[in-house]
C-alpha cells in the first residue's frame, strides 16, 4: 500500500496538475519527449516592483507571469493580487489555462499571473502604481498575439483599464485586445461579468440531462458569492435550481426550501456580510459544504474538497466552478463515492470563452449583443461537455481525467504540426 503523502503536498496546486498530466499522458500513450514538452512552462518571469506608497516609504513588490504554452495560440490568464500567490501556484493555474482553452476548443495557449500583495492594506493609487509597473515590466511578454490577460483574484475590470492604458502608451496607439474582462467602455464584451457562472449553468443542466435529473426538482450549495458563485447562483435560482446554501469564507447560509437570492445579495451590500441574513439560517462554513444536495459547486478557491472531507460530501453532481478546488486524493475517494464530476478546466471555461468572444470583437472592431453572446457560449460549452462524457465513455475514465485526454491530445496535435525549431 502506498504511503499516504503530506497534506501540504496534497494540496500544492502544481503537485496536483502534475498528477492530473502524468495520468492522462499514459492514457494516451503519449511519448517521452512530447510530455517533456507539455508539462513544462514555456517561459517564467518573475518580476520585482518598486512602488512609493502613499504615506511617501519605497516598497517592493513580487510579480509573476507564467507563460505555460502557446503552442495552439497567444497566452490567456487571468491576473490575481494575493498575499499568498506563489510561483506554483501560477505555474499551475497557467498550466489549467492551456488545458482548459484546449478543452472548449479556442485558439489560445495558458497563462497566468500574480502579484503578492494584501489588496486590503493598499489604497486605489498605490494599486494602479504596482499595476501599471507591474505591467511596464512584461511590457515586451504582453500583447494580442503574444500573452492577454485578465482579472482574477482581487483584480477587476478596472485593473485591466489600468493595464490596457500603460501598454497602450508604450505602443503609441490604443490595443484595446491586449486584455479581456474589460468596462464595456473601453472594448469589454456584453456577457463577460456572467460568462463563468453561466457556463456552471449550462454544464450542470447537461449533467442533469446526462443522469435523468429534473432542475425544477434539484437543490445546490454554492461555495463563493463572488463573480462565479454569485453569478451561478443568480443564474441558477432564475432558471428554476433550488440554491439551499451559500458558503462565505466569513459565514454561511442555508434554507432547504431555497434562499431568495436577490435578497441575499442585497443583504450583502448592505452589511458586507452574508451572515445574519434573515431568510436562512447561518451555519459554519466547513460544515456547510456537507449539507445534503444534488449539485454542489465550489467556487471560491483550490483545495476545497480534499482526503479530509470528500468522504462526507453528500452531493449527486461535483461542479468546479473554482480551478483547483479538488485534490487528486479527494478524486479516488469522489469515484468511490459515485460522485459525478464537472472538472474545472471544463465547467468554469465560460468565462475564458467568453474572453475569447471579447478578444475577437476588439480585433475586429465590430460588437455582438448579449443574446449572441450568450448563444455562442451555450454552444461550445454543450459541444465541450458532449466531448468531454464522450472522451469518459469511450476510454473508461473519469470525467477529470478525460477533459485532460482532450486538451492534452488536442495540444499535442498541435505541436505535432508546427514540429520543433530548432
Amino acid at each position: 500500500m502506498a504511503a499516504v503523502e503530506p497534506f501540504d503536498r496534497e494540496t500544492n496546486p502544481w503537485v496536483a496538475a502534475e498528477a492530473r498530466f502524468d495520468e492522462a499522458a499514459a492514457m494516451l500513450k503519449l511519448d517521452d519527449g512530447l510530455c517533456k514538452v507539455l508539462r513544462n512552462p514555456s517561459r517564467e518571469i518573475t518580476v520585482h516592483i518598486p512602488i512609493k506608497l502613499d504615506d511617501g516609504r519605497i516598497e517592493v513588490f513580487t510579480g509573476y507571469r507564467v507563460q505555460h504554452s502557446i503552442a495552439r495560440g497567444p497566452g490567456k490568464g487571468g491576473i490575481r493580487y494575493a498575499p499568498d500567490v506563489t510561483l506554483d501556484e501560477v505555474r499551475a493555474l497557467a498550466s489549467w489555462m492551456t488545458w482548459k482553452c484546449a478543452v472548449v476548443n479556442i485558439p489560445f495557449g495558458g497563462a497566468k499571473g500574480g502579484v503578492i500583495c494584501d489588496p486590503s492594506l493598499l489604497s486605489d493609487l498605490e494599486l494602479e502604481r504596482i499595476t501599471r509597473r507591474y505591467t511596464a515590466e512584461l511590457g515586451e511578454f504582453l500583447g494580442p498575439e503574444r500573452d492577454v490577460p485578465a482579472p482574477d483574484r482581487n483584480t477587476n475590470e478596472q485593473t485591466m483599464a489600468w493595464i490596457m492604458d500603460t501598454y497602450s502608451m508604450h505602443e503609441r496607439h490604443t490595443v484595446t485586445a491586449v486584455v479581456t474582462g474589460k468596462p464595456l467602455d473601453l472594448g469589454g464584451s456584453r456577457g463577460r461579468p456572467e460568462a463563468t457562472g453561466r457556463g456552471c449553468m449550462i454544464v450542470t443542466q447537461q449533467a442533469l440531462k446526462r443522469l435523468g435529473m429534473d432542475p425544477a426538482s434539484t437543490s445546490v450549495v454554492i461555495q463563493g458569492f463572488g463573480n462565479v458563485g454569485g453569478m451561478a447562483a443568480r443564474l441558477m435560482s432564475k432558471a428554476g435550481f433550488r440554491i439551499t446554501g451559500i458558503i462565505e469564507y466569513d459565514g454561511a447560509v442555508r434554507n432547504p426550501r431555497g434562499l431568495d437570492i436577490s435578497a441575499l445579495a442585497a443583504h450583502r451590500r448592505e452589511t458586507g456580510s452574508i451572515r445574519e441574513f434573515s431568510g436562512g439560517e447561518e451555519v459554519d462554513p466547513a460544515e456547510a459544504l456537507l449539507m445534503p444536495c444534488d449539485v454542489l459547486i465550489p467556487a471560491a478557491t483550490e483545495n476545497a474538497v480534499t482526503s479530509r472531507n470528500a468522504g462526507r460530501l453528500q452531493c449527486r453532481i461535483l461542479c468546479e466552478g473554482a480551478n483547483g478546488p479538488t485534490t487528486p486524493a479527494a478524486d479516488l475517494i469522489l469515484a468511490d463515492k459515485g460522485i459525478f464530476v464537472i472538472p474545472d478546466i471544463l465547467a468554469n471555461a465560460g468565462g475564458v470563452t467568453v474572453s475569447y468572444f471579447e478578444w475577437v470583437q476588439d480585433r475586429q472592431g465590430f460588437f455582438w449583443n448579449e443574446q449572441l453572446v450568450n448563444d455562442r457560449l451555450e454552444e461550445i460549452m454543450v459541444a465541450s461537455f458532449e466531448a468531454v462524457v464522450g472522451y469518459a465513455d469511450k476510454h473508461g475514465v473519469n470525467n477529470r481525467i478525460a477533459a485532460y485526454m482532450l486538451a492534452l491530445d488536442r495540444v499535442a496535435f498541435a505541436i505535432r504540426l508546427r514540429g520543433l525549431y530548432a
